[in-house]
């Protein structure tokens, strides 16, 4: 039963990274002016949904060191996200706050991803 709450905490945070990558990709109106907002149009743009993308691939993965590099990954992303919402986005983007909220639930879906699969972290994995 707790596998199966793992794949769909990993499914969940894949469907999350994933359902952006159109708007980042396709330069999206909205997208362009967040990043641009951020200063980091179209590069940051362009390689976070890069980075997403991966990071979605290798949680849907079935090896758990690879489950646990894209569940570092993405809570790193998750964390850069929740970082620009604090210092520049503000919670609420264009009035919503639902990139908060999913990015709120990726963070804390890939730390406990993560934390599942520590041991499997290459390099500091044996550490932990």
């Amino acid at each position: 039963m707790k596998k199966y709450i793992y794949l769909a905490f990993r499914i969940v945070i894949a469907l999350i990274l994933l359902q952006t990558l159109a708007y980042k990709f396709t330069a999206h109106p909205e997208s362009v002016a967040l990043f641009s907002q951020l200063g980091m149009e179209p590069q940051g743009r362009i390689g976070i949904g890069i980075l997403e993308l991966i990071a979605s691939i290798l949680l849907l993965w079935n090896k758990p060191m690879i489950i646990s590099m894209g569940a570092v990954l993405s809570l790193g992303l998750m964390s850069g996200a929740l970082f620009f919402h604090f210092t520049q986005l503000g919670l609420a983007v264009n009035g919503s706050y639902v990139l908060f909220i999913l990015g709120s639930i990726a963070f804390l879906l890939s730390l406990l991803v993560a934390l599942k699969y520590k041991k499997h972290i290459p390099i500091i994995g044996n550490m932990l």
